[in-house]
């Protein structure tokens, strides 16, 4: 991800692989990510998304366009799409979306949920996490057929915002470094610490996939619990 807006829709999820099998990185076997959501449009890949539940997929807000016009098409539908009302990208503010799919899925070997955190359980500085996405290896080169991951660090919120400024905003942002990270089309994927999404791929420097010069940041997924658990429970 590299603070690049997409002019997408809500479409399909396709639940699992995205064309070839999962790379087999840092030792892990392929499927071993089966809460990743490939969000896309027209068959092609736009966004990242990850399982919560049997009918819900938490991603950005910033992978919806108001102005696009929804057809349901493909692997699984979606069925509601509920990004923060209060979601903006310059700045970047409340950015994150929950997806309702049009039907339940069966939890398998393949397919199945992340846990989410609880109150205040972000991941301390330092800590060795994870990020994993579809998106593109390099700078406007082309998009993975395979799922990949990369480890990063959680950075100190002083150096968080030392490299962003008022852009940076501790209660709802986590940011991360490391040798490899988020690109453009990882928009939406989760940081995740342990075996717990901690973080949403929201934003980062253009047109670099990890710069150097600022740190990747991710919307801080405990801030909004109260937000998710309210509207997985109000919409049918």
């Amino acid at each position: 991800l590299n603070c690049f807006l997409l002019s997408q829709t809500c479409i399909f999820a396709c639940l699992g692989t995205f064309g070839a099998d999962i790379v087999n990185v840092n030792g892990r076997e392929a499927h071993s990510r089966p809460y990743m959501v490939s969000i896309q449009l027209n068959k092609q890949h736009i966004c990242g998304g990850f399982l919560i539940s049997a009918q819900w997929v938490l991603t950005a807000a910033h992978c919806w366009n108001r102005k696009s016009k929804s057809n349901i098409l493909g692997h699984i539908g979606v069925k509601h799409c509920i990004p923060h009302l209060q979601s903006s990208t310059r700045p970047f503010r409340n950015d994150i979306m929950l997806l309702m799919l049009s039907q339940k899925i069966n939890p398998n070997n393949h397919v199945n949920l992340i846990r989410l955190p609880e109150k205040g359980e972000d991941g301390t500085a330092n800590r060795v996490c994870s990020v994993m996405g579809w998106g593109r290896k390099r700078p406007n080169g082309p998009l993975s057929a395979r799922l990949l991951e990369a480890n990063v660090f959680i950075e100190n919120q002083q150096k968080c915002h030392y490299g962003w400024g008022d852009e940076y905003i501790d209660s709802q942002m986590i940011c991360v470094f490391g040798s490899g990270g988020s690109c453009e089309y990882d928009s939406g994927g989760p940081l995740v610490c342990g075996a717990t999404a901690v973080g949403i791929t929201s934003f980062g420097v253009l047109p670099h996939c990890n710069s150097h010069e600022k740190p990747n940041v991710y919307t801080k997924i405990s801030a909004f619990l109260p937000w998710i658990k309210k509207n997985m429970r109000n919409v049918e």
